[in-house]
């Protein structure tokens, strides 16, 4: 069950306890699910009951969010795919999915491949840009480029640059293309130019840039891609294949990979409905720690006289999925996932 998939159920619902008289308030239009900040709080959590009671939310004996939580709380929990469902103040649900959602989560993602982020979330929508945006501060137009390919991922259209279209507002960097090439090569500027918030000045020091270190977090967002696909070829080697269908993803460390997996789709429409790439440079960093986290923890592969098992096929499934991702978010900012590093 993907975070689309479970904002769609929570929202299914939400319809339900209103029709059944056990809620009375409006629907909303959209529920909105995230990853917890902290571990421990389930794999997914929503503010949706505190929304309805801010709403006016009116049942009996009042609109108390903690009451409508118990109320939903009651109804998803009998939900196929649902393993638990907590309450915490004031009013949120803790949501944590059973194995077989997290398995079908990976089968999704290695099923759509190149596809996997894309949506039809902004479709009906239509973006253009102000006229001299792409010719003008190297930044500016650099977003504006991306920002268009985000929401064409999301269903929605763009249109040439003109009268009346839409002011970018980024800060200036005050240094040409040609300049930026020279001195950090296309992925490293375009990392540069994206990386930091609009009102930000991006750093440009090829000492960080080009660092073939952790500390450089490009270099740990390709490297995390290369290191996935290394595993598959390895895996090839072995005779191990991905078969998410048998997982039974418990461990802390492939639930912790599991969650920017599923948020993916959702940071990729967030990040176009705010012209911000940034988000998702963010996310990818975030995807590739937590790959390092389950490439360490959880090896996807036997070792040593190990003969290969189902585990060793679900967490190759888990790995090659995490590749598929961090090579899609790399993609739509324009920068080359490679196959070694």
């Amino acid at each position: 069950m993907t975070p689309a998939q479970l904002s769609r159920t929570v929202l299914h619902t939400v319809r339900r306890a209103v029709e059944d008289d056990e809620l009375c308030v409006t629907v909303p239009e959209r529920v909105k699910v995230r990853t917890p900040p902290r571990p421990g709080c389930g794999d997914y959590a929503t503010n949706v009951a505190l929304q309805l009671a801010g709403a006016g939310a009116q049942q009996s004996p009042g609109g108390d969010p903690l009451r409508i939580a118990e109320i939903l709380r009651r109804r998803l929990v009998r939900t196929p795919g649902i393993a638990r469902v907590d309450i915490a103040a004031p009013g949120f649900l803790n949501i944590t999915l059973d194995a077989g959602s997290h398995g079908s989560l990976v089968a999704t993602v290695l099923a759509q491949g190149a596809g996997y982020g894309h949506g039809e979330g902004l479709a009906g929508e239509r973006v253009r840009f102000a006229a001299g945006t792409a010719d003008g501060d190297i930044r500016t137009a650099l977003v504006a480029h991306v920002v268009r390919g985000l929401v064409t991922a999301c269903g929605g259209r763009t249109a040439e640059d003109g009268p009346g279209g839409e002011v970018l507002t980024v800060r200036a960097v005050g240094v040409t293309a040609d300049e930026l090439l020279i001195r950090l090569g296309p992925d490293a500027a375009r990392w540069a130019l994206l990386r930091p918030a609009a009102h930000d000045l991006p750093d440009l020091d090829p000492g960080r840039l080009l660092s073939q270190r952790e500390a450089n977090p490009l270099f740990r967002v390709r490297y995390a891609h290369a290191r996935a696909r290394a595993v598959l070829r390895n895996a090839h080697d072995l005779g191990v294949d991905s078969k998410p269908e048998e997982a039974d993803y418990g461990h802390p460390a492939e639930t912790a990979l599991l969650a920017p997996l599923g948020d993916f789709p959702r940071t990729i429409e967030a990040a176009a409905r705010d012209r911000a790439p940034d988000r998702l440079v963010r996310h990818l960093v975030a995807t590739a720690d937590a790959f390092f986290r389950f490439h360490d923890t959880c090896p996807p592969l036997p070792r040593g006289e190990q003969k290969p098992s189902a585990v060793h096929r679900s967490r190759t499934a888990l790995a090659e999925a995490a590749g598929t991702v961090l090579a899609n978010g790399l993609h739509l900012l324009g920068i080359t996932a490679p196959e070694h590093l």
